[in-house]
């Protein structure tokens, strides 16, 4: 089996790309950005008078990322616990690690399906918009052997 996964229930992808790519028992999703269906805003960010970015919150943004996450998959006919590897963006790793690893932690507690994960510092990410984004995520899921 080979298809392309574009989702009715994530955000729209910012570029000229489907949500994920099955192949075979592997689901390779695209990047995953905050944003929500339909809408450029960008959840936790925080802008003043000007409409230009004060502050925001790596957390909403993440929880928003794997609401995201969660719908592709679904979609896919996968669920969370398949996710074998991650690959997360960050673009202020100082600043955001003890709560993007606390956040982290919720979503993938120790234990048997745990996945991998790869972590790495960007000095920007794609948004769709003119509000930052400051977190992304990669993740490629397997469904079990039949």
């Amino acid at each position: 089996m080979n298809e392309t996964i574009r989702s009715t229930t994530a955000a729209e992808p910012v570029g000229p790309y489907p949500h994920a790519r099955r192949v075979g028992n592997l689901l390779f999703l695209s990047g995953i950005g905050p944003r929500k269906k339909g809408s450029k805003d960008i959840p936790g960010a925080v802008l003043d008078p000007a409409g230009n970015l004060a502050d925001y919150s790596i957390e909403a943004e993440m929880r928003s990322c794997f609401e995201n996450i969660r719908a592709v998959l679904t979609d896919a006919g996968f669920a969370w616990e398949h996710i074998v590897d991650c690959q997360c963006f960050l673009t202020d790793m100082k600043r955001d690690w003890p709560e993007y690893n606390r956040v982290y932690a919720e979503f993938f507690p120790p234990g048997p399906t745990q996945p991998t994960r790869t972590t790495v510092e960007v000095s920007a990410l794609p948004t769709g918009g003119r509000t930052p984004i400051h977190f992304e995520i990669k993740v490629i899921a397997a469904l079990p052997n039949a």
